[in-house]
């Protein structure tokens, strides 16, 4: 019935095989669920909650400094508002298609679920590249994309975030129109700015997040970070925090990369190199290559595209953190981690395994968090920061981390129990869809067919 479903879904839509490869992976975990709740079949929960319940696109036109007119696509998937409004980020990006959107709206509301705040699924977007661009230009977008957007959105209806593309600099700006267009001030984006509502350790939430899931799934097996050495992917906000916590916690991160290529420090990545990293990435918005000239000692290796894997996956290491972007590790990438001793994988990126990767992992039985449990810790401090906006109140940095630690045991004891439940003991992937799918399939339940 599942594999008819995923079959119904390809033939809708067969140019998103992003959107694809997310619902099968879902759907795959969901057999042994519904064979112990036959009501859900019943009522149709898998072919609903498949479904977008709306799909918003529009078009963003917009001035350069030059004078020209652009015009790019905006979007918005409002994937699914059972257990509370949708959430879920922006990305500003060329990659950037309906296909794509819908497949993170739709990991999107079962790593909310599993938050245990009240927060439904959304993503949305544009493919326009800020790169490169003068801020007045990324300031005239992102007025013009709001300009539309606002009609949509609200804080008891959809609260949109960061996500690639998208940080302080392009949250102020479509916060600042929309509280023109509304004339209001409402917690109604998340990752604002500290002086006007934001909430603290929102930008390391997503990295710190990773990491405190897979210090859980280390403590399973009686071990720690201490003294690991880490892979970790990416430069931005998920990287660079994930590398500042795994540090905190004993552990050596060795790799950082960017589009061009990434970075091999033997020494590690300490808090003084992080420090660098940070203002290169953040201030200058530079390019990782330019690590190796502060610090000789390092290898830079740039992207090679005839290459059928990536070498940033082929060094001795304990763990790995994928946490650029969606499928960043091939079945080759997963078989290199494996055979150089990798044993955790915590994913700070959105489905950055493919499928034959997720199987090799699964099948070595290593300790695999996907993303949708692992990297939950940026939404949920978005859900901390909505809370601390409806009351006009701002919690301490220690009080936010406290809670997000929290928050990510109770979504790594939620996966990890349900795994045991439903006959596949350490398996994070099932254990993780199982508890956020029964979660959203009882409150449609409730609320009927709607």
């Amino acid at each position: 019935m599942l594999e008819e479903l995923y079959q119904k879904v390809v033939q809708r839509d067969p140019s998103q095989p992003e959107f694809h490869q997310a619902v099968q992976e879902v759907l795959e975990s969901l057999e042994v669920v519904l064979d112990k709740h036959p009501e859900y079949r019943s009522a149709k929960i898998p072919e609903r909650i498949v479904e977008p319940e709306r799909v918003i696109m529009f078009r963003v036109p917009w001035v350069d400094d030059s004078g020209e007119i652009h015009v790019n696509r905006g979007f918005r998937i409002e994937m699914n508002s059972a257990i509370g409004p949708y959430k879920g980020g922006l990305r500003f990006h060329p990659s950037v298609n309906l296909g794509i959107l819908k497949f993170l709206a739709f990991e999107q509301v079962f790593k909310n679920a599993l938050t245990t705040i009240p927060m439904g699924g959304g993503k949305g977007g544009s493919d326009f590249d800020p790169k490169g661009k003068s801020d007045l230009e990324v300031m005239r977008f992102c007025q013009s994309f709001m300009s539309e957007l606002f009609r949509h959105i609200g804080p008891n209806t959809d609260v949109p975030a960061g996500d690639i593309g998208v940080g302080g600099r392009e949250i102020g700006f479509l916060f600042g129109q929309y509280k023109k267009l509304r004339n209001e001030w409402s917690g109604v984006l998340t990752g604002k700015g500290r002086e006007y509502g934001g909430s603290l350790i929102r930008p390391e939430a997503t990295g710190y997040g990773a990491v405190y899931f897979g210090e859980e799934m280390l403590k399973t097996r009686g071990d720690s970070y201490q003294g690991k050495v880490c892979l970790v992917s990416g430069s931005g906000n998920v990287a660079q925090y994930s590398t500042e916590k795994i540090n905190e916690l004993g552990g050596k991160v060795v790799t950082l990369s960017d589009s061009s290529g990434y970075i091999y420090d033997e020494d590690g990545i300490d808090a003084d190199k992080l420090a660098y990293v940070m203002d290169l990435k953040n201030v200058k918005r530079g390019r990782i290559k330019e690590y190796v000239e502060k610090y000789p000692n390092a290898v830079y290796t740039a992207i090679d595209p005839d290459l059928d894997y990536n070498p940033l996956w082929d060094h001795k290491a304990d763990c790995a953190f994928p946490s650029a972007t969606q499928n960043e590790i091939n079945a080759k990438d997963a078989q290199n981690l494996i055979n150089n001793g990798v044993f955790l994988v915590s994913e700070g990126a959105n489905m950055p395994t493919v499928p034959d990767g997720v199987n090799i992992f699964l099948d070595h039985k290593i300790l695999y968090g996907p993303g949708k449990a692992a990297n939950a810790g940026g939404v949920s401090t978005s859900g901390l920061e909505m809370a601390q906006n409806s009351i006009f109140s701002s919690w301490s940095r220690e009080e936010v981390d406290e809670k997000l630690h929290n928050i990510m045991i109770n979504i790594h004891s939620q996966a990890y129990e349900a795994a045991k439940f439903y006959g596949d003991p350490g398996n994070y992937v099932l254990g993780a869809n199982a508890a956020g799918f029964r979660k959203v399939a009882d409150a449609m339940m409730a609320q009927g067919v709607v």
